[in-house]
């Protein structure tokens, strides 16, 4: 695989147009998966997509051969956002108008509601939990390759997931979607 994108990313510095559509083609869904997920909001995440490309392919010559192309392109993904989020805190809020409506609900629905919470819950979290949680349960990434996409150490990156896991978790209990766990042999 390396080999291959070695290839693809000479091609690219050559100039090859082709290249560059063949190089976001490849990458585009994890990019964009990264920077939605992130962002929580599909317009600005493909403006981020967007502009990591453009700059990935701006930096193609400083990339390291002898690393794997993705963490690389995880960290520009996960810094672009992280601008993107920085400054959208910035700018004044819009104003959310909600229409009040019947609700009868499915089962469908029942599950996106849970997902919007969930995805609400996601949001709240601080950016760097954020991060490492969907790096973690999104990408599947270890946590060597977290390490190496964020540079921060094993460790602390382990105290991250955990804590961006338990606050979720509370989120969620605090709207009734999660129960607490009783272990009967702690009360013995």
């Amino acid at each position: 695989m390396l080999n291959e994108e070695i290839a693809l990313v000479d091609r690219c510095l050559a100039g090859d147009s082709v290249a560059h559509f063949e190089f976001v083609e490849r990458f585009q869904t994890m990019v964009f998966g990264v920077c939605l997920r992130m962002l929580g909001d599909r317009q600005e995440a493909e403006d981020a997509a967007q502009d990591v490309f453009l700059r990935a392919l701006r930096s193609l010559a400083r990339w390291d051969r002898q690393r794997p192309l993705r963490p690389w392109l995880l960290t520009i993904a996960c810094n672009r956002s992280r601008t993107y989020l920085h400054q959208r805190r910035r700018r004044p809020a819009a104003s959310e108008f909600v229409d009040e409506v019947a609700d009868p609900r499915t089962s469908e629905q029942a599950g996106q509601e849970l997902w919007h919470e969930i995805r609400l819950a996601l949001d709240q979290l601080r950016d760097d939990y954020r991060q490492v949680f969907l790096l973690f349960h999104e990408q599947g990434m270890s946590y060597e390759e977290m390490s190496q996409i964020t540079g921060k150490p094993i460790g602390t990156l382990k105290t991250w997931l955990h804590r961006a896991r338990n606050e979720m978790l509370r989120l969620l209990r605090r709207k009734g979607l999660a129960t607490e766990v009783r272990n009967d042999a702690q009360e013995s």
